[in-house]
């Protein structure tokens, strides 16, 4: 399971792509048919999470040569699969600063706003399943 923060110009579109995102706590992971939870990032002038999706491509981008330390970079394609419908972004998460408690928003806090920067994040069970409580519960 994984998240991503970073710019989304349409929050309601229907695919995104985006090129050349960081990876930090095992986002390089992330392959073609992964759920991924989609955040706006505030850095740009988003509101926190708006989607979620699937992951329809996941692409390394190839490391430069001759640079030592690089960061892991990955291109995907999403394709939205549900709204969310309810707020979630620093503004909520800000409070939830015990590193130590296995919180799940403890854990987005964390991987999203320690450092600001947009990336892509392997998330726990157990921040799936509190992010899951985002979104409208519907039949399957």
């Amino acid at each position: 399971m994984y998240a991503i923060k970073t710019a989304v110009s349409d929050t309601k579109a229907r695919t995104w792509t985006f090129a050349r995102q960081k990876t930090m706590y095992g986002g390089k992971r992330v392959a073609k048919g992964d759920t991924i939870f989609v955040f706006a990032s505030e850095n740009e002038g988003g509101t926190g999470l708006v989607a979620k999706g699937v992951v329809t491509s996941a692409v390394p981008v190839p490391r430069k040569a001759g640079i030592e330390r690089q960061t892991p970079r990955v291109s995907i394609v999403v394709r939205g699969i549900a709204l969310a419908k309810r707020r979630l972004g620093r503004q909520e998460l800000k409070r939830f600063t015990n590193w130590t408690d296995g919180r799940p928003e403890t854990e987005l806090n964390f991987k999203f706003y320690r450092q600001a920067t947009d990336k892509i994040v392997g998330i726990s069970a157990a921040a799936e399943a509190f992010l899951q409580g985002c979104f409208e519960k519907t039949d399957s």
